[in-house]
């Protein structure tokens, strides 16, 4: 069955964009060439940040490798590796988290850093609001009584006819 990831970057190229899309466990073969890349081979650019925010300081290594020749080309546009490590101490824990990125575009590690920064933080704010309007943070039993989207979609029905009634 062919990667639909796969699929898409072609699909990205040949409509005259460009991507830098996540690596995650679901790609394991690819997953495994850029962990030992990043590993074995030096980076081409590095930025290094460090941030202290709400009880929080995280220090973000950001290493691009434009240097693929051990990497699955059947990746359509493959110019850059990302990997994006995270190292920082949260309510007194330590912690590690490393991301790996491919993309068609080169470019310098701070601009990968600023666009993928960008990147999840529309995402973290996308999710607070899910959970809030979801109701993530109720417990299961009530999410369905008491969560707005959950009343919204069992008045849908009803408020789709009354509106198809208006314009009819």
């Amino acid at each position: 069955m062919p990667c639909t990831a796969k699929k898409t970057t072609k699909l990205i190229i040949e409509g005259g964009n460009d991507y830098v899309i996540t690596v995650k466990a679901n790609q394991p073969r690819l997953l495994a060439q850029l962990k030992t890349k990043t590993e074995h081979q030096k980076p081409c650019h590095r930025f290094v940040d460090v941030e202290k925010i709400r009880g929080r300081t995280t220090c973000r290594i950001v290493q691009v490798f434009t240097e693929l020749k051990s990497i699955a080309l059947d990746w359509v546009g493959v110019q850059s590796l990302v990997q994006v490590e995270r190292i920082g101490i949260h309510s007194g824990k330590r912690y590690l988290q490393t991301n790996y990125y491919i993309s068609s575009l080169v470019s310098k590690a701070t601009t990968f850093a600023a666009g993928i920064r960008q990147h999840w933080g529309i995402e973290n704010r996308l999710h607070w609001v899910k959970d809030v309007i979801l109701g993530k943070t109720l417990p299961h039993s009530l999410t369905p009584i008491l969560s707005p989207i959950g009343l919204l979609s069992a008045l849908l029905p009803s408020i789709l006819l009354e509106c198809l009634a208006m314009i009819l």
